[in-house]
């Protein structure tokens, strides 16, 4: 999925999986042939997160070669201070690609202050990410603007484009011809189990949005007897990485969009823009074709459009600085506020080369991609005539996976009847990980509790605000307690206010946190995730 997108779960923002077979023994064997290292903390709190601390632990580049070259993974943690200890939880905001270094502090003061105190908060940056190393980076600058219109409506686009997502593929085999191999969800999983025994715990606690979801999944395929509690929240589809997921992904995405085109329709006293929302989205496609022809202040043509307006399908706090530079461009011909959009939201996917490196290593070697471009061509343009907003510009940000220079793994079959019971939680309307995702993982892990947020569009929706979501969380994470209903769901949440419009004279904000901190970092999945 297109990581789920650059602005991702609910603590933060993009996206998503298929099935591997697992060895019976994989755990064991990990187990016995890995060593534990040992951690060292050491204080590197922020203004935000003042008790913030940080260490790092070695691990096997290649777990079939315990002995062999190492790397090194960068950890953060929040110390518990209650007298009952409830051991380490691990958080991840997604991706492919997401740090979660600062994720722990969030987790740690978003939580209610008695349950954050009886865990360790531990956050980490997977492997070829942010401050582990080797972290990935293929080709600086990919997506700089101004970029080819995705749509490839004449074959000089379609090269263009192409051309792009070769030598993107072909600088990440070059400069990490032997790392690549090894940059996977599986041993981004085993990574997570050499975290648990550095921590010196025989269980751990674990809390993922989106991509996350798969890795916990994941995770408690291979380590079930390691798994004590489980939060999996915007759920990655298992049985559709990560071609499939990413396809249904823009479906989703186009239905969201249209959602803001109503939302700004009901703003018409603001906004200007009429009442009618199909006459809305007309005029955002015709603010696209002239921006396609004269990017706005030579940095936003048609694909940046894009890239500013996909993160309002990742949480509706976009919506409206989205509306107000939309207007602005309609009504008064102001390419300064598509510009300053442009770096405040789009040009901030916060993972940037780095994130999307990892993403595409990750997307591409998990699951395998059709090889041949004219099945992307057939696929993706028979997604467009139904579903325009996202479609090519989803493909494009995979497309590197036609040509990835790595054999792919199959997706891992999280089907599981060994875990305690793991709580759910997902939005009907998400768009980056769409709601029957979480229909299916609550089918496949027997014994699981749903939580659904009814008409929610957001991604990574609990620790944003809804009261209701969150009690199920801090019950859960208190006493291991999952509400348990009858029918898909076992409990069902109501969704929070769209927002209001903002004063014109306020200043344009960036991600909000709980938007963009989740990393599947503003690309899809499930993201593109994510």
């Amino acid at each position: 999925m297109r990581r789920s997108a650059a602005v991702l779960c609910g603590a933060t923002v993009v996206l998503a999986g298929t099935l591997t077979a697992v060895p019976a023994n994989a755990s064991a064997s990990h187990s016995a042939n890995t060593a534990a290292a040992k951690v060292t903390w050491k204080k590197c709190g922020t203004e935000d997160y003042p008790t913030l601390q940080c260490a790092s632990v070695k691990v096997p580049l290649d777990y079939a070669k315990p002995q062999g070259k190492k790397i090194t993974l960068a950890l953060s943690r929040v110390p518990h201070t209650a007298k009952k200890f409830q051991g380490p939880l691990l958080v991840n905001p997604g991706g492919p690609g997401g740090s979660g270094l600062t994720l722990a502090g969030f987790v740690a003061s978003s939580l209610p202050k008695e349950v954050a105190a009886q865990y360790d908060v531990v956050g980490f940056d997977p492997r070829g990410v942010g401050k582990s190393q080797p972290a990935l980076d293929c080709k600086p600058g990919h997506f700089d603007p101004v970029r080819p219109d995705s749509v490839p409506s004449t074959p000089a686009i379609e090269k263009a484009n192409l051309d792009r997502a070769k030598s993107f593929a072909q600088a990440c085999g070059k400069k990490y011809a032997d790392v690549l191999p090894y940059i996977n969800t599986v041993s981004a999983v085993k990574d997570m189990d050499s975290i648990r025994k550095a921590l010196g715990a025989k269980k751990i606690n674990y809390f993922g949005y989106s991509y996350g979801t798969y890795l916990g999944a994941v995770y408690g395929k291979l380590f079930p007897e390691r798994v004590r509690r489980l939060v999996l929240d915007s759920i990655v589809d298992p049985t559709g990485v990560w071609y499939d997921a990413n396809i249904k992904q823009d479906y989703a995405f186009d239905k969201r969009h249209k959602a803001l085109m109503a939302w700004i329709a009901k703003y018409d006293s603001t906004y200007k823009l009429g009442t009618d929302p199909a006459k809305i989205e007309a005029k955002w496609y015709a603010m696209r074709a002239a921006l396609a022809k004269k990017p706005a202040g030579g940095k936003v043509g048609a694909s940046e459009l894009e890239d500013i307006f996909i993160p309002g399908g990742y949480n509706n706090a976009y919506w409206p600085t989205l509306a107000q530079t939309f207007a602005a461009y309609v009504n008064k011909k102001d390419t300064a506020a598509l510009v300053k959009a442009y770096d405040n939201i789009a040009a901030i996917d916060a993972s940037g080369d780095n994130g999307y490196s990892v993403y595409a290593s990750v997307q591409c070697r998990d699951a395998s991609w059709p090889r041949d471009w004219k099945q992307w061509r057939k696929d993706n343009w028979a997604v467009y005539e139904k579903a325009p907003f996202m479609a090519w510009n989803n493909a494009w940000y995979n497309a590197p996976c036609a040509f990835w220079p790595t054999k792919s793994l199959k997706p891992v079959n999280v089907s599981n009847t060994k875990l305690p019971p793991v709580l759910l939680f997902q939005a009907t309307d998400d768009a980056a990980t769409p709601y029957q995702g979480g229909v299916t993982m609550h089918r496949l892990l027997r014994g699981s509790s749903l939580v659904v947020e009814q008409g929610g569009g957001n991604h990574g929706i609990s620790l944003s605000g809804n009261a209701c979501l969150d009690k199920h969380l801090a019950t859960y994470l208190t006493s291991g307690k999952v509400p348990q209903g009858s029918g898909v769901a076992d409990a069902v949440c109501k969704k929070l206010p769209d927002p209001k419009p903002q004063a014109s004279a306020q200043k344009t904000p960036s991600a909000p946190e709980s938007a963009a901190t989740v990393g599947d970092t503003l690309r899809g999945i499930l993201g593109s995730v994510v």
